[in-house]
């Protein structure tokens, strides 16, 4: 079978493994920043199985972070208060 690819690229990333306390949870992130990403960051979330490519704009957009990592309000606000210091 022939593959059709539409990009197979090697790039330099910086990984970050970052794992922190919240008032009521723990957070287990990877935090990968690329030159693909156009300024955001791919962030893991290891505990829930999600992950999403954020910059500034999408901290500051209502509800994204509670859609994207299925956390409620409170552990969505801890994370994007993290996330705000890194973008």
């Amino acid at each position: 079978m022939d593959r059709f690819f539409l990009y197979d690229d090697l790039e330099d990333t910086q990984t970050r493994f970052v794992s922190f306390m919240g008032d009521n949870q723990r957070y287990d992130l990877v935090i990968t920043q690329s030159n693909r990403f156009y300024g955001k960051i791919l962030v893991l979330d290891m505990q829930m199985n999600r992950f999403a490519i954020i910059g500034s704009d999408d901290l500051d957009e209502p509800g994204y972070l509670e859609h994207v990592y299925k956390r409620p309000a409170d552990e969505a606000q801890e994370l994007r208060d993290y996330l705000h210091e890194l973008v």
